[in-house]
């Protein structure tokens, strides 16, 4: 895994929908073939390129709210990014 593929990777989620990303473990450690340290890698990299851009970062087992429902980070999924849109 390179940060090219990293950063490729996650353009190509925000090119689907800039408001709300996830990640799955389907994408990552099936499609992907990512072991388990480019995940971790992956991740952490990925949260702080989300942080950065104004995202909220959540994990499995974390609860957010997106378009005015609860929602809860599933076991299936390793990462959801939603933009911040407060005060906008």
């Amino acid at each position: 895994m390179t940060l090219k593929f990293i950063e490729d990777y996650i353009n190509e989620k925000l090119n689907e929908n800039d408001e709300y990303v996830r990640f799955t473990y389907y994408e990552l450690k099936v499609k992907n073939n990512l072991n388990e340290v480019d995940i971790k890698t992956f991740l952490e990299l990925a949260k702080n390129k989300f942080e950065n851009m104004g995202y909220k970062v959540y994990f499995i087992n974390d609860q957010y709210s997106y378009n005015g429902e609860i929602k809860k980070v599933e076991q299936n999924e390793f990462m959801v990014a939603i933009k911040n849109n407060e005060g906008k």
